[in-house]
This record gives structure tokens, C-alpha cells and sequence, in this order.
């Protein structure tokens, strides 16, 4: 009995000193980013086109082509991987195939970025002969994060009891209908937390925007889906790794660094409130 009370003791402590042990390196991480990253953020930092390769000037559209490329691939994934999880959770027949049809998209969810990114160019850029566009960018990272939202949006939908669907249909509403009136709005909470995974994935990857959509130094705007953009984190690697006078350029890599984790967290929150009101609106 002692040894149980003393193993338990110990696991508790151990959790707890790991926990610690990440907020802390977290936590240093940010401090670092914010102290050196908050005096270069200002007015022509955030809205003027970036200068000299990057050296100098803005990042205005670099800021610009990351949420082209966030809001263009959440539309895409979003209502496919919805559909996907809504016939498999719903309506597809469950057996062998269906459990192939799981195993294949959870082993997709953990395929490395870059082989979306090749994927990507082999089919987006060179067979469909869209280039290197955003058009290419958004379907590539929409088939990267649509396994984590079809995952989580099957979850959500599993979660939701079965005496709803019962109910809805003995009352004799549709197959449809008790989906989209007695499921759908009790999973969206969990739906939701799928497309805040997704989004933060999108938001950060460098891989396969490097195949299919980014440019390094590109001062202006997009036109049009089949143009190229500037990205936060393809900008931020060429700065960290690639530009000749590391020390010259030190503060625009945290200030960048700075604006995408802004950026990302403030996509997060606002996907967090959403969720937070869903979860009052339909309580059971």
C-alpha cells in the first residue's frame, strides 16, 4: 500500500516537473521573441513592401499571401473534409473497406510535408499546369491538413449520442435532416478544434509553399490565384538561413517571427470563440 501511495506520489511529481519544464522552455521562447521582435514592429514594418532582398522595409506581402493562402486552403478543406467525416461517421456501410478507408487517412496525417510538397508540384504545378501559384499552394496544403479535419470532424460526430438520431428519425425527419439539425450543430465545437489544428499547421509550414506557391522577394500584391506570394515562413527561413549578413537582418527575423505567431494565435483565438459559443448555443 505504501509503495502504490509512494509510486503514485512520485508519477504526480514527475508530470508535474515535465509540464513545468515545458511552459518554462515556452515560455523563454516567447520572451525572446517578443523582447527582440516587438521593437521592429511598427507602421512601415507591417504595411510597406519589403527592401533590398528583404533586408529592409516591410513585410506587408508576405503578410498578405499567408492569409491567402490560410483562407483559400480552409475553404477548400474545410467542407470536403466535413463531407468525408459526415459519410463515414453517417452513412458509409461499416466494415473492411471503411477501416482501410480510416487507416489510409490517419497514416496520411503523419506523412512529412515535403511529400505533399512534391506531390504538389508533380500534380498542381507540372500535370493541372497551374505553376507555381496560389491556386497550386492552396490545393496542396488542403490535401495535407484535410486528414487532421476529417479525424477530429469524425470524432465530433461520433460523440454526439445516438438517441438524437433515434429521436429525429422516429419523429420521421430524413436521413438528412436529423444530420443537419440533430448532429451537425452538436459537433461543431469539436469540428472547429480540427480546423484550429489545420490552420496552424497551414500557417507555419515551409515545404510545400516552397514547391508550389512562394517567393523569396517579391514586393506586390497578388493579382489572381495563379500568381506567386511572399509567405511569413518561407521569408522567415530565407532571413534565418539563406540571407548573406546575418547580423544586418537579425531584427526582421524576430520581427517576422513576432507577426506569425501573432498572426496565428490571433486565427486560433478568434476559431476558440467560435467554438465557445457553438458549445453554449447547443448544450445536451
Amino acid at each position: 500500500m505504501i509503495n502504490k501511495a509512494f509510486t503514485q506520489t512520485a508519477t504526480l511529481w514527475f508530470m508535474r516537473l515535465l509540464t513545468y519544464c515545458i511552459v518554462i522552455v515556452i515560455g523563454y521562447i516567447l520572451f525572446d521573441i517578443v523582447k527582440n521582435g516587438l521593437p521592429v514592429i511598427g507602421w512601415n514594418f507591417l504595411f510597406t513592401n519589403p527592401e533590398r532582398a528583404g533586408a529592409a522595409g516591410g513585410i506587408f506581402p508576405a503578410i498578405v499571401g499567408t492569409l491567402c493562402l490560410i483562407t483559400g486552403t480552409i475553404t477548400v478543406a474545410l467542407p470536403l473534409g466535413i463531407g468525408a467525416a459526415i459519410y463515414l461517421s453517417e452513412y458509409a456501410r461499416q466494415g473492411r473497406f471503411t477501416q482501410m478507408i480510416r487507416l489510409a487517412i490517419v497514416t496520411l496525417a503523419g506523412v512529412p510535408s515535403i511529400v505533399f510538397g512534391l506531390f504538389g508540384l508533380g500534380l498542381f504545378v507540372f500535370f493541372f499546369k497551374f505553376g507555381t501559384s496560389i491556386l497550386a499552394g492552396n490545393l496542396t496544403l488542403a490535401c495535407m491538413v484535410l486528414p487532421t479535419i476529417i479525424v477530429a470532424s469524425e470524432e465530433s460526430l461520433r460523440a454526439v449520442p445516438q438517441g438524437f438520431r433515434e429521436g429525429s428519425l422516429a419523429l420521421g425527419a430524413s436521413k438528412w435532416q436529423t444530420i443537419y439539425k440533430n448532429v451537425l450543430p452538436y459537433s461543431l465545437p469539436g469540428m472547429l478544434t480540427g480546423s484550429i489544428l489545420g490552420v496552424g499547421r497551414v500557417a507555419g509550414e515551409t515545404a510545400p509553399i516552397l514547391l508550389t506557391v512562394a517567393a523569396f522577394f517579391l514586393p506586390r500584391l497578388p493579382h489572381s490565384i495563379f500568381d506567386q506570394v511572399m509567405a511569413l515562413p518561407y521569408h522567415l527561413y530565407i532571413l534565418a538561413t539563406q540571407h548573406p549578413d546575418m547580423a544586418l537582418v537579425r531584427p526582421m527575423q524576430y520581427g517576422t517571427a513576432l507577426v506569425l505567431i501573432a498572426l496565428v494565435l490571433g486565427l486560433n483565438l478568434g476559431a476558440i470563440a467560435l467554438r465557445i459559443y457553438f458549445r453554449k448555443k447547443y448544450t445536451w
